[in-house]
């Protein structure tokens, strides 16, 4: 079997289900698929997020720098902006279960290849590392690509318009659940055994989300034997319902309305990945709190502010806007400014930074789902959803990849910021050329590993 045969969109079933069991079937069917390519996408985010969580670590191990690995996550999120694209378009023609499936396994294969490039970092050069990283981070990036239409694509297919907004707010929660994941479970495993099982780990949890995928997903409903969800629901069929789909992506492009989405989004996704990818890293080094208590931050803040703006986006903008977009999208952005604001150039200790985030997290979910989602499906055909999404995924994800790069050199080049809330008071704080605490030249949990003139030069943390 080839690779066109294998991913391409299901032929309608040979048989048709029974008209008395249809009702039955459909229901049973469409949730099991709804369920599957939303767990399935928020194990996807594992396989993203397994790089912010062991940022300190690997500098502190002096395996990478900040420089380093802010490339390394931008090569990611570049080819991930254009593997969106490219595979947004592909997914319109494509079966959702083989095509998503086969990403996250993919995904979960490069997470294997770093942790193991991990447990041999005595043997490998400093340089050899690097390009390796960034190269299979990079092929990541378009694994990863392979994730998002098809989830949309299923809402498509297997939920009519009217439906359809509520349960595209929930599958929007994907990446929160990933992050929380991520941020307590992978944190926890870093702090234990090293940055390396963290990877595994990683790999571990994307192996069972692909064997989801697989299990639960059902690609059309005529595939099933069920009728398009345009019958079963009445809803009158459109003209570009039987045009090409092709025709139907090239209308798409030339949609202006696309394009402004597209550069809205882009911004949104600076911000957003500015506190994804480094704000483990900021609560560790600016506000001194361990490993832990920074993941678990940003990790309950994922979960709790990014669920609740997520899932009420529909809702909110549905019922208290009556339909309007653009008004909720205003709010919701001034509300992250102010609370990234407080977040950055304030103090506070665990709860309260928790609060920051969340509220933030909150805002964030609101646009994600809103203007990143909804505004781009909601004016473009059933066909074309893949496409529309392309177009916007490509904006936001080469604007978070400047972004990734300007931070991680940003970073870099100014050194360690300074503490604006100092957890333990006793811990003295860090600075270049600081000498050890110990006089057999060990170094202290916070000093900087290559400031000890004693220190061995295993890259291994």
């Amino acid at each position: 079997m080839g690779i066109y045969k294998f991913l391409r969109i299901s032929r309608p079933a040979a048989f048709q289900v029974p008209e008395q069991e249809i009702e039955q079937t459909y229901r049973k069917v469409r949730r099991s698929t709804f369920v599957g390519v939303t767990a399935g996408y928020s194990l996807y985010y594992v396989c993203r997020m397994s790089l912010s969580v062991v940022k300190q670590p690997l500098i502190d191990g002096d395996v990478l720098t900040a420089g380093e690995l802010g490339l390394i996550g931008s090569g990611l999120l570049l080819i991930y902006a254009f593997g969106k694209f490219i595979n947004g378009f592909i997914a319109d023609y494509c079966n959702i279960r083989r095509f998503m499936g086969t990403g996250l396994l993919l995904s979960s294969v490069i997470n294997l290849i770093i942790a193991i490039l991990g447990i041999s970092t005595e043997y490998i050069s400093h340089s050899a590392l690097f390009v390796s990283s960034l190269l299979l981070w990079g092929a990541n990036g378009w694994f990863q690509s392979m994730g998002p239409a098809p989830g949309v694509i299923s809402l498509s297919r297997w939920f009519p318009q009217s439906r359809r907004g509520t349960f595209y707010s929930i599958f929007c929660t994907s990446p929160y659940i990933g992050e929380f994941i991520s941020f307590v479970m992978i944190a926890a495993v870093v702090a234990a055994w090293g940055w390396e099982w963290g990877f595994l780990l990683a790999a571990l949890i994307g192996f069972a989300g692909s064997l989801i995928i697989f299990l639960t997903v059902k690609d059309t409903p005529e595939s099933c034997g069920l009728p398009s969800v345009q019958k079963l629901s009445g809803e009158e069929m459109k003209p570009e319902d039987s045009m090409r789909t092709l025709s139907l992506q090239k209308r798409v492009l030339r949609h202006p309305g696309i394009w402004i989405i597209a550069a809205s989004s882009a911004f949104i996704y600076i911000t957003k990945y500015a506190i994804t990818g480094w704000g483990v890293l900021f609560l560790q080094k600016a506000k001194l709190f361990s490993l832990e208590k920074a993941s678990s931050i940003i990790a309950v803040a994922a979960l709790v502010g990014g669920l609740v703006g997520t899932v009420s986006a529909g809702w909110i903008s549905d019922r208290l806007f009556k339909g309007d977009r653009m008004r909720p999208a205003l709010l919701s952005g001034l509300l992250g400014i102010v609370m990234l604001s407080l977040f950055l150039f304030t103090g506070g200790g665990f709860v309260l930074n928790t609060v920051y985030v969340a509220v933030f997290n909150f805002a964030m979910g609101e646009l994600y789902c809103i203007v990143a989602g909804l505004m781009a499906i909601d004016i473009v055909p059933r066909k074309a959803t893949g496409a529309a999404l392309g177009v916007v995924g490509v904006s936001s994800y080469v604007a978070a990849a400047i972004q990734d790069i300007a931070s991680g050199y940003l970073i870099q080049e100014n050194g360690e910021p300074g503490a604006v809330n100092v957890q333990e008071p006793q811990r003295l704080r860090r600075h270049p050329g600081r000498r050890c605490r110990s006089t057999k030249n060990r170094c202290s949990q916070r000093s900087r590993p290559r400031a000890c003139p004693g220190r061995s030069r295993s890259r291994r943390p």
